[in-house]
């Protein structure tokens, strides 16, 4: 039976607050520019999941892809 473990696993970290230092953003100016509660952008680079609607309008009120959103690095599996 071929080996399927994979030898790299994907990291994805959140970089919002250094998006928003880059625009000139505070978290209270891009919340009411997005509508998305302040409370959840404050804990955006905590979290591991995000709800696609709140991706979507980072995305458009940065003026950048979602991806860009995160750092995605690979690292090597423990194996």
């Amino acid at each position: 039976m071929p080996d399927i473990e994979p030898k790299y696993k994907l990291v994805v970290t959140p970089r919002l607050q250094e998006l928003l230092t880059e625009h000139g953003y505070s978290q209270t100016e891009i919340a009411r520019k997005t509508g998305i509660d302040q409370s959840i952008i404050s804990r955006f680079d905590q979290q591991s999941r995000h709800a696609d609607v709140v991706l979507f309008k980072l995305a458009a009120a940065l003026d950048c892809n979602i991806q860009d959103l995160f750092i995605i690095t690979y690292e090597k599996a423990d194996i």
